[in-house]
């Protein structure tokens, strides 16, 4: 027999997976800034020129790569990337209690 799940049970719930999303990014992001002051931080710093994002750190695929070798920069990049990905995660499930909620008709309605 199926038990029913309170919605402050589920509040609670998502509540805590975004706090350990954040966490783990916050997490992630500090290690990454550790290694880029230990691999960069005695380099010269030039502010009259800018320079964007190398070509590593423009895509999700390169910025796994990167952080996979151990790469300051690519590590702190997937840190905010966690952490931009943290609530998105959570949209499924709140759209599915949305969802449970609504009569059968008023889905589909707000769906087209």
């Amino acid at each position: 027999m199926a038990t029913r799940v309170s919605e402050h049970e589920v509040q609670q719930a998502i509540g805590g997976l975004l706090r350990l999303g954040v966490i783990v990014a916050a997490a992630v992001t500090a290690l990454g800034g550790a290694l880029l002051l230990i691999q960069h931080g005695g380099d010269p710093v030039a502010h009259r020129t800018f320079r964007g994002e190398p070509p590593a750190l423009e895509s999700i695929v390169s910025i796994v790569r990167g952080a996979l070798t151990f790469n300051g920069e690519a590590i702190a990049q997937l840190g905010l990337l966690l952490l931009i990905a943290t609530p998105v995660a959570q949209f499924p499930k709140v759209f599915s209690q949305v969802a449970k909620k609504l009569k059968p008709g008023a889905l589909a309605c707000i769906v087209s």
